[in-house]
């Protein structure tokens, strides 16, 4: 499983951008489209809110892929 270390430089950032942002998915409306087919997990757990607000210490996983959220 390969790992990202993503700083977060704010309070949150919502899923779809964390997506786009890591490289996983070319916009934030394809970010979005990923989110609601259900495969994304937040701390283990499948999210479907597009815009959840993602902070500093929660992990996403997205097929065979890890985001760590770590505070820059």
């Amino acid at each position: 499983m390969e790992r990202i270390r993503f700083e977060l430089d704010g309070d949150f950032v919502e899923l779809n951008q964390l997506l786009k942002l890591a490289g996983l998915c070319d916009s934030g409306g394809m970010g979005k489209q990923i989110v609601a087919s259900g495969a994304v997990l937040v701390d283990g757990e499948v999210e479907l809110r597009k815009t959840c607000k993602i902070r500093a210490g929660q992990v996403v996983a997205l097929d065979d892929v890890e985001i760590e959220v770590v505070a820059a």
